[in-house]
């Protein structure tokens, strides 16, 4: 089990790990998104530039990440009868290469569209609420950070009454380290002087 835990967590990791937000933004001549704004690599950094065709396949490509990650590891696990948790693993995986890709020093985002993008493969109904809870807060307050922040709270207690106690595990962990990525955000909450959705950088 240990060395299926290892594969599974590397193949989603270099899936995670492609840097769509940053090749996306240079690729239409806008230059490196890591020098505006916030300095993310993900699609509400992207929308600063002012071009939201590229923060909406930056948010969508960042998403697939975790999916497929998931679906292509359950896929294989079932033909080569390897562990049933194998696509868990994967997405945990897909999920730290966003954070953390290999290519750019490890600095990546905040992980919250592959985040989404891992719960539509294991929890397409919870992935209904999370994406219900963003719009809200999103819609009522403008901070994406906070309509993020919201939906990770929601996420594994949903799952843990309509899933199974191996993802409600998995997505506890995803959404403290959600958290713990945003706490500047949440400082800048506190204080009153976090960027709204839309701001430009």
């Amino acid at each position: 089990m240990s060395y299926n835990v290892i594969l599974a967590l590397l193949f989603g990791y270099l899936l995670g790990s492609i840097p769509f937000g940053l090749l996306i933004t240079r690729a239409a001549g806008l230059g490196d998104v890591r020098k505006i704004g916030s300095g993310n690599i993900g699609a509400t950094n992207v929308l600063r530039t002012g071009n939201k065709g590229l923060a909406a396949a930056t948010l969508v490509l960042d998403a697939l990440k975790g999916t497929a990650a998931v679906m292509i590891a359950r896929h294989f696990g079932h033909d080569f009868g390897l562990w049933a948790g194998f696509g868990l693993w994967a997405g945990l995986g897909a999920f730290l290469g966003h954070l953390f890709p290999v290519w750019l020093g490890f600095k990546g985002g905040k992980g919250v569209a592959t985040y989404l993008g891992v719960l539509i493969a294991l929890g397409w109904h919870v992935a209904l609420i999370f994406i219900v809870v963003w719009l809200a807060m999103a819609f009522l307050f403008r901070y994406s950070s906070l309509a993020a922040l919201t939906a990770a709270v929601i996420v594994p207690i949903a799952l843990y009454f309509w899933s199974t106690p191996e993802t409600a595990a998995l997505f506890l962990v995803m959404s403290l380290i959600v958290i713990f990525k945003h706490r500047a955000n949440i400082s800048r909450l506190l204080a009153g002087t976090e960027g709204k959705i839309g701001a430009k950088g």
